[in-house]
């Protein structure tokens, strides 16, 4: 008879890695099949096959490794996630969420903790405070809904610092004080080094991946300095007496408008973290959890049950006050309920803490292993169902909708300004929109070594689509006139948007494109965008936008006034609008419907303004012209020296040219 006592538990790490996979694989199709978040499942197999379950697995040193990783990630990815324009306006709710999920559980805990399980005034403070932080376990739920930028989702975000913050610092001074090392020196030390660490990575951060983003394209480098930079962030943390996850939820704040969301730098971070880390951490997690405490005796069960009954009344009466204050939907309040209610890495290291210096003692430890566990699985439930209802519910639905999604199409033909041009299409393309994109290449039918060239330009965007799962349509289309090329294929697949890169001018009197644009233009009605990115779109500080006097009656008029604030908001960065007053009016009235932006408004006559905005637009700036066809009401003959004012007054500037859609007439030809 086989004796498994000496197969298990499993410790060779090949097998480890192998059972940890097999969960990571299963769990969301078991659970998924019952309805429920697979976070839960996760969890709930860390308690089966580790050390306090069947003893299957042997917590090794890759479950603290990688579970530190996959913690660092979820704070990360969280900050990362965040709206900064829509977080700034929601600053004051995420503080006082922060303020509300701190203070009321600590208030419930003191009186409990005092009261029921009769402990000191030292103990039951360290013991409140664990009942005031919390880890956004189920924030992968909700982003898989697609809910990550809605406000109340921020205010628990944002909240999180400030929580874990005063939680952690509580735990300082708490421990100081007990082992008399504490003093009002070392407080205002602790504060000093904790100002000092936010700074440096406020500050210097966000200038070194700036530095890093233009100087290297490499995405598995990129990825990398990514990596290297949350790790940095949270070790600094860690110095300054602190728990690393505060520096990762930082890290990610600052380098949140270098990563933009549609970008596939930020999907590359995304799949590796829900694919490895965070389920390592999660699995961790679990075989922590020792159910035996429930059967050892009424101690641990009692402090247990009170942990766990003051823990979620504090949580949903603060999420109660916030959406109150706020007028927010049922929704929204169990979705910020449920966000904040698990516990985790702060409640962990209080617990331990703790623990060690011996103001807790082992029914507190226990009590708080299954405290993470309830909390883990009512949290799951409660944002996985909040999420359900909100998806489907009017809530989401009162704000006016965006434009349609168009079909647009690229035109490639310079190598070079493939990921360019692909990540302008990207960051402008509607979030969710299920309609694909499409490149062509256009070539002569004689150029036989021209194709060959020409197919690898396409194979590189077809990667770059596919590294963010976007489905990209490529064509090779062969023409004995480029323009007629590009015009027939627009025409007959409807495409209302054509996206090209400039010409590369070889002469001060080379036409511009080739004597292809202005082909183009009379024969096509789409909106049509030249491109130039001299520096990548994600370290762009501030966009310019120039636009005619009566630009609001053309036809694409809206289209291009939501593509631009879609881009200022994907890049987090400021934009500003110069033109006439009137026209900006209407702009200010669209953006209403929009995600917030930080916009500046400057008013002008409403012509050529280039010359005016040569002295203030910087390297590392975006210029957007939006420009009109000869014939229709904006048009001014101004518009002819534009392509001889780009080259004479702009040669290191990233410009986009916009040629807005025109009204569809007779025979063809557009106004």
């Amino acid at each position: 008879m086989m004796n498994f006592s000496s197969i298990f538990p499993v410790s060779e790490p090949t097998w480890i890695f192998l059972g940890v996979l097999c969960i990571v694989l299963f769990a969301p199709l078991i659970f998924n099949k019952l309805r429920m978040p697979h976070i839960i499942g996760m969890i709930l197999a860390g308690l089966l096959i580790g050390p306090k379950g069947l003893n299957i697995i042997e917590r090794d040193d890759s479950f603290e490794l990688f579970g530190n990783v996959g913690l660092y990630y979820i704070m990360f990815l969280a900050s990362l996630e965040i709206n900064m324009q829509e977080m700034k306006q929601a600053k004051g709710g995420a503080l006082l969420m922060g303020l509300a999920v701190f203070l009321i559980p600590i208030a419930l805990g003191m009186l409990s903790n005092m009261f029921i399980l009769e402990y000191g005034l030292m103990a039951s403070l360290l013991l409140a405070s664990m009942y005031a932080s919390y880890t956004l376990i189920s924030y992968p739920v909700v982003a898989r809904y697609g809910l990550s930028r809605l406000r109340c989702v921020n205010f628990v975000v944002g909240g999180t610092i400030i929580t874990d913050t005063l939680t952690l610092f509580v735990l300082a001074v708490v421990a100081g004080i007990f082992t008399g090392e504490a003093s009002v020196w070392l407080v205002i030390w602790m504060l000093v080094k904790l100002l000092a660490i936010v700074g440096l990575i406020v500050f210097a951060f966000p200038r070194i991946a700036r530095y890093f983003f233009r100087t290297y394209n490499d995405s598995v480098i990129q990825y990398i300095f990514v990596l290297a930079m949350l790790f940095l962030g949270a070790g600094l943390m860690e110095l300054a007496g602190m728990e690393g996850i505060l520096g990762a939820f930082i890290t990610g704040l600052v380098l949140n408008r270098l990563i933009p969301h549609s970008s596939p730098l930020m999907r590359r971070i995304d799949f590796v973290g829900n694919a490895i880390f965070i389920p390592y951490f999660l699995i961790g997690v679990g075989m922590m959890i020792d159910i035996t405490v429930l059967f050892n005796g009424g101690g641990s069960l009692l402090v247990a049950v009170v942990m766990v009954t003051t823990a979620l009344v504090g949580k949903w009466l603060a999420s109660f006050l916030v959406s109150k204050a706020y007028k927010m939907s049922t929704g929204e309040q169990y979705l910020m309920f449920g966000l904040s209610t698990s516990q985790a890495a702060a409640t962990l290291a209080a617990a331990i803490v703790g623990h060690e210096i011996g103001l807790l003692n082992e029914d507190v430890l226990n009590g708080t292993i299954l405290l993470i566990l309830v909390t883990c699985i009512v949290s799951s439930i409660v944002s996985d169902r909040a999420s359900r209802r909100l998806v489907v519910s009017k809530d989401l639905l009162a704000r006016p909708a965006a434009l349609d999604s168009k079909k647009t199409l690229l035109a490639l033909a310079n190598p070079t300004a493939v990921d360019k041009l692909m990540d302008l299409a990207l960051l402008v393309r509607k979030e969710n929109s299920q309609i694909p994109l499409s490149a062509i290449t256009v070539v002569l039918d004689e150029d036989k070594k021209l194709r060959r060239e020409r197919t690898k330009v396409l194979d590189l965007a077809a990667e770059i689509a596919a590294s963010v799962n976007i489905p990209l349509l490529t064509k090779m289309r062969l023409t004995t006139n480029l323009a007629h090329g590009i015009i027939h294929e627009v025409k007959e697949n409807d495409y209302r948007e054509l996206i090209v890169g400039f010409h590369q001018k070889e002469t001060a009197n080379d036409s511009f494109l080739g004597g292809v644009l202005p082909e183009v233009l009379n024969a096509l009605d789409c909106q049509v965008v030249m491109a130039r990115m001299n520096i990548p779109l994600n370290t762009i500080r501030t966009i310019h936008i120039t636009f005619p006097a009566k630009a609001e009656y053309e036809a694409g008029f809206s289209y291009w006034v939501e593509e631009t604030a879609r881009m200022a908001s994907g890049l987090d960065c400021k934009i500003m609008y110069h033109g006439h007053p009137d026209t900006m009016s209407k702009i200010q009235q669209m953006l209403n419907n929009y995600d917030p932006i930080d916009a500046q408004f400057f008013e002008t006559d409403g012509g050529n303004d280039l010359k005016r905005l040569a002295s203030i637009i910087h390297d590392d700036h975006l210029l957007i012209i939006v420009s009109a066809r000869r014939g229709s009401i904006s048009f001014r003959p101004s518009h002819d020296h534009i392509f001889v004012q780009l080259q004479r007054d702009y040669q290191n500037t990233s410009v986009l040219l916009i040629y807005p859609g025109a009204y569809k007439v007779e025979g063809g030809e557009t106004h």
